[in-house]
């Protein structure tokens, strides 16, 4: 592992001080720290977060380069395409789930 010259020197005076290798020194302190920090979230929901954020980013931004005199559904329907994709091409997608047969 690559550390800067002073992480180094700071581990390394950690592990005199505590007698213990640089190696194991390494691990005591990952453990450490990693028994403090804060847990953090199953990475599946934070994909789908993310995901449905983005989503809602780029609805917000078609939104705004709509022509306000449109009728919803158009306005709907435009939206839509321009988020899923033509849907004679859903099928190929891989960021969607499958239709259920």
């Amino acid at each position: 592992m690559k550390m800067p010259e002073l992480l180094t020197a700071t581990v390394d005076a950690w592990a005199e001080a505590h007698q213990l290798s640089r190696s194991d020194a390494i691990c005591k302190l990952v453990e450490f720290g990693l028994r403090i920090a804060p847990p953090t979230p199953a990475s599946g929901s934070t994909v789908v977060s993310d995901a449905t954020r983005l989503e809602e980013l780029a609805v917000h931004e078609i939104e705004g380069l709509l022509d306000p005199a449109l009728p919803e559904d158009e306005r709907e329907r435009r939206i839509r395409r321009l988020t899923e994709g033509p849907p004679e091409f859903s099928h190929e997608r891989i960021d969607l789930p499958k239709p259920r047969t």
